[in-house]
């Protein structure tokens, strides 16, 4: 009897969207919202080596869009904790995120690094937990790389894609973004800057210094207001 128990208990539905996802369904009287969590690395085209912690963005692509589409949901509450990952991965759940009618907030744990920051912005309202941080750098790539003008050209274009997104989703200016990915004295070996929650509001990436029941406060009255 006890078998029986644990296996109903292990593949109920919600067990079943946290194991493949990381996602749930909540409801109460006031609506219902699917909390989707974005955590590990970002997997893009290649396949990440076992025993990393990722996050498959033809996973998530779907959802989505099951997500907008439910009349069942009111409301997405993305939790991030990601040091990044694919960045034509990570843009595309940004936009798909940000192109949602759907009341959308995003809560930063941990850390919301590189890709982690357009996905942070996407969504309607944003907060990060004041131990979180955020790691904003230059566009770079793994594996072989050609020497050639058309590959700088490449990095810079996609480099201005993602401030363009950064900007066009928060209240920060492409200066200060720029600025922060081209700091050459705060990472070893590398540019960029590392910002923790309070920084990252008051460059204006995030709207809200605040945890999980600010964000929920902020899902419901958005549900509200309609």
């Amino acid at each position: 009897m006890a078998e029986e128990e644990k296996s109903k208990e292990v593949t109920s539905p919600d067990m079943e969207g946290i194991i493949k996802n990381g996602s749930v369904v909540t409801e109460n009287s006031s609506g219902s919202i699917h909390c989707l969590s974005i955590i590990g690395q970002i997997e893009g085209h290649y396949i990440l080596p076992e025993g990393q912690k990722a996050t498959k963005y033809e996973h998530l692509i779907p959802l989505l869009v099951a997500i907008e589409e439910s009349d069942d949901i009111d409301g997405l509450l993305i939790v991030l904790n990601t040091m990044g990952g694919d960045v034509e991965a990570g843009l595309a759940l940004s936009e798909m995120i940000a192109s949602m009618k759907k009341p959308t907030v995003s809560l930063v744990l941990g850390g919301g690094h590189s890709i982690g920051v357009p996905l942070a912005t996407s969504a309607k309202r944003s907060f990060i937990v004041p131990s979180a941080t955020m790691t904003i750098h230059p566009v770079r790539i793994n594996g072989l790389v050609i020497g050639v003008p058309q590959t700088f050209h490449y990095f810079d274009e996609m480099q201005k894609r993602i401030i363009n997104f950064i900007c066009a989703h928060s209240k920060a200016k492409p200066e200060a973004i720029k600025e922060l990915m081209m700091r050459p004295d705060e990472i070893a070996t590398d540019m960029g800057s590392i910002i923790d929650g309070d920084e990252a509001v008051r460059y204006g990436i995030i709207d809200q210094v605040g945890g999980l029941s600010d964000a929920l406060s902020a899902l419901k009255e958005m549900r509200e207001k309609g």
